[in-house]
């Protein structure tokens, strides 16, 4: 289940943050929760399964451009390969239905993967 990020989380979030490969120094990692705290366009949502936070992603939202940007999208390396990712960003097209859901250079990749999502 897609949950929103709050303040409460913050270092479930900076420890899943911390797996991609831009986000790995401490000094990163809470610029960029910071920014997804103050920027009303940056949104974090956590993967919830049972009463275990086991995923992150992270958007850019731009209701100007029509499209939201997967900017952070990662997974406890102990439940990759589950689905889990490809659950998120079907999650993410269904909270932001009007809205076309892209990658950005980091999560290119990733998001070509789950096209079927």
């Amino acid at each position: 289940m897609l949950i929103r990020y709050k303040k409460r989380l913050e270092k479930i979030a900076m420890g899943l943050l911390s797996f991609m490969p831009d986000e790995k120094e401490v000094k990163r990692l809470q610029d960029t929760i910071k920014e997804y705290e103050s920027n009303d366009h940056w949104q974090l949502f956590l993967w919830k399964v049972e009463e275990d936070i086991l995923g992150a992603v992270g958007v850019i939202v731009s209701t100007e451009d029509n499209e939201v940007i997967v900017q952070h999208i990662t997974v406890d390396p102990s439940h990759r390969n589950l689905g889990i990712g490809k659950n998120m960003v079907q999650a993410v097209k269904e909270y932001y239905p009007s809205l076309q859901v892209k990658p950005n250079v980091q999560t290119e990749k990733f998001l070509d993967k789950c096209i079927d999502c």
